[in-house]
């Protein structure tokens, strides 16, 4: 995951391939409370997603006294002993809108006397409102208090009301704020329903119904039937008790396929045998954002659906605008509105009026962002309307996110536009509630246009720093780092494990070796052919064998086309010595690290002293000063800057400063004229 200020995406043209799916987030967080009130009985949970909203769930259960064991994607839950639940609890279930409102339904009929739990969560959820399901759980005679404000979280539980739990057998609930308050209510009533049926009757209209069928679907596979007369009354019956299934496998997340099957219909193309096809979740899933795949192919996107699976291509181009009720699709229907953007005439998205109590507004926020990108957008108290830009007509934008996932994912599709703007995501981590690895899943799929990928070239002598900082750079950004002198280095390496003299009479074996490199960069480890050469290509042999076989032609020509293929999205940061000059001569930014042979000279030999090696400063200035008469005056590819480098002498600068320098450079180079204006740089 993503865990930068902002991201960068590069223009991008196509996408391809295959993903696997996340689990779903509303299934997930649903069956870790079933088992976890599965009171004494063991429940193996497979493929549930590892998220921001799950981690708070878990790690509220594991608070008030639930046996849970992790490993990889499957969790081992020991259902809650009611007579062992602490004293007092407080819970912080961050932005988790599906564990706030079923733990608060839930917890408020299991607190006992002389029990406290206090719930709570991030800013946004503390504006989140949540007083009809306080109301509903007040007519079971259930204690719940405002810390704050009337109506939001934080709340505090004590125990319910006895006489009052029992007389209550019917209780009323709104139907028209957000289902998560139903879905509340109907898993927590089993837990009081020993003696009598108990009733829930939905005032008004129910939205989300398939949010609302996944939970019935989940109760059964519990043990709990719920009756449903017409969506309007759920009656839980007298003597419903949970029953662990077991074991169950969590479906992958229908609302997290959207962006993917409107990926494939944006920008696969058939004619050249492109699809996207999404493993782990099918047409036949109990989720209802799998329906959204009826709203592409109403734009004219091309789905075929298996049991498991879904291949999407691009149909209809342009796509076609539509007008649908989104409320059968909450979630997704977001995914909708930035596919407008791709759409010939205006698409509207009504009855979509729960978008406004999820992690952000989401209506307005939709309208203030595909507004940067140059669409014309109008909004209602529950509807929503995108006209695209004209094709020339398409502005840079700095996307800000909300801390709200599907807001960063949708807009990521923004960088498909035919004008090939910028387009920035900012804080790219909030997709970390439910898809962890979604851009690192969008960068596999999709090809960048021609000369698009970003790349900083950080040239400079040996013992610079030029890998420390094109490290630290390449952190900020979130792009990955190539480190040519190690590459040089090993095959330096390899050419010894030959047997082969580095020697420009031995060009042809040398370039032989060098093509067929078995490379693998594993943290601080360097394999070659399955063995770390960490160590032998650190050395002072490894370098000065280098720094020889770095001046032959064939071998240079052998790797360059190597290194070019390393320049993949979101970016790229190279460091060596002919990077701006050789390797990526257009590269928007090529830096020249330098500083005097002293200062270089005092890095190398603490470095070299802190591990335990016998060296003299006199000395190392010595090789220092005469690896850079090598390098400088050597016939291929001398080291020096290239014609458009900024030079930056990093003597008495930390890394830190040095990194910083780089970052401003790079907004202005790559990022300053499209998002200067945005305030958010």
């Amino acid at each position: 995951m993503f865990s930068i200020p902002f991201l960068d995406i590069a223009a991008l043209q196509s996408a391809t391939g295959t993903v696997q799916l996340p689990g779903s987030k509303s299934i997930s967080n649903r069956v870790l409370l079933l088992a976890a009130l599965c009171e004494g009985q063991t429940t193996v949970l497979h493929d549930v997603l590892a998220s921001d909203d799950t981690d708070a769930m878990l790690t509220a259960l594991q608070t008030l006294g639930c046996e849970i064991e992790r490993q990889a994607q499957q969790v081992r839950i020991t259902g809650l002993d009611r007579q062992s639940l602490p004293a007092q609890a407080q819970l912080h279930l961050g932005n988790a809108g599906t564990a706030m409102r079923p733990l608060t339904a839930a917890l408020a009929l299991l607190v006992g006397p002389g029990q406290a739990f206090e719930l709570t969560g991030v800013a946004r959820m503390q504006e989140r409102p949540i007083g009809d399901l306080v109301d509903a759980l007040r007519q079971l005679g259930c204690a719940i208090d405002y810390l704050k404000n009337p109506g939001f979280p934080p709340l505090a539980l004590r125990a319910a009301d006895p006489q009052k739990l029992q007389a209550s057998g019917s209780i009323q609930i709104r139907g028209d704020v957000s289902s998560q308050f139903l879905t509340a209510m109907l898993m927590a009533l089993p837990l009081v329903a020993k003696e009598r049926d108990y009733v829930i009757e939905v005032v008004g209209e129910l939205i989300s119904k398939p949010y609302i069928a996944i939970t019935l679907n989940l109760l059964a596979r519990f043990g709990i039937v719920v009756r449903n007369d017409n969506w309007q009354r759920f009656t839980i019956a007298a003597g419903s008790r949970y029953q662990s299934p077991g074991q169950l496998h969590v479906e992958a997340d229908a609302s997290s396929a959207s962006y993917l099957v409107a990926l494939g219909g944006i920008a696969s193309d058939p004619a050249l045998g492109q699809a996207i096809t999404i493993e782990g979740v099918g047409e036949d899933s109990i989720q209802g954002d799998i329906r959204f795949i009826d709203a592409a192919r109403q734009m004219g996107v091309h789905v075929e659906t298996g049991p498991n699976w879904l291949r999407v291509q691009r149909g209809q181009w342009p796509l076609k605008a539509i007008d649908i009720d989104g409320n059968h699709i909450p979630d997704a229907a977001m995914t909708l509105a930035v596919m407008a953007l791709y759409a010939e005439g205006t698409t509207r998205i009504t009855n979509i009026a729960s978008w406004r109590v999820k992690e952000t507004d989401r209506i307005d926020a939709m309208v203030n962002e595909l507004s940067k990108l140059g669409a014309v957008v109008d909004s209602g108290p529950d509807w929503i309307s995108v006209a695209p830009p004209a094709a020339d007509a398409w502005r840079s934008a700095s996307i800000a996110t909300y801390d709200d996932h599907r807001v960063a994912m949708c807009f990521s599709l923004a960088a498909f536009n035919p004008a090939s703007v910028a387009v920035r995501i900012e804080d790219p981590r909030c997709v970390g509630k439910t898809f962890p690895d979604y851009f690192e899943a969008l960068f596999a799929l999709a090809q960048p246009k021609p000369n698009a990928v970003p790349v900083i070239c950080i040239d400079g002598p040996s013992a610079s720093g030029k890998g420390t900082l094109a490290a630290h750079v390449a952190k900020q950004l979130g792009f990955h780092v190539l480190d040519s002198g190690a590459l040089y280095r090993v095959a330096g390496v390899a050419a010894r494990q030959r047997g082969l003299d580095i020697a420009p009479e031995h060009a042809p074996a040398l370039a032989d070796v060098a093509r067929s490199l078995q490379l693998v960069f594993d943290g601080e480890r360097v394999l070659l052919d399955g063995r770390d050469v960490a160590a032998a290509m650190r050395s002072d042999a490894g370098s000065r064998d280098a720094s020889l076989i770095s001046a032959i032609p064939a071998v240079r020509d052998a790797l360059l086309q190597w290194q070019r293929e390393r320049a993949a999205l979101p970016g790229l940061v190279a460091d060596g010595r002919d990077m701006g000059t050789v390797v990526f001569p257009d590269a928007p930014l090529k830096v020249f690290l330098t500083a005097s042979a002293e200062h270089r000279a005092e890095r190398r030999y603490k470095q070299l002293i802190s591990q335990g090696f016998d060296v003299k400063l006199a000395s190392l200035r010595e090789e220092l000063e005469a690896r850079d008469l090598r390098d400088t005056t050597r016939a291929v590819a001398p080291l020096k800057p290239a014609v458009d480098a900024k030079v930056l002498d990093n003597s008495d600068l930390s890394v830190a400063e040095a990194t910083e320098q780089v970052l401003q450079w790079w907004r202005q180079a790559y990022a300053g004229a499209a998002f200067a204006t945005l305030g958010h740089d």
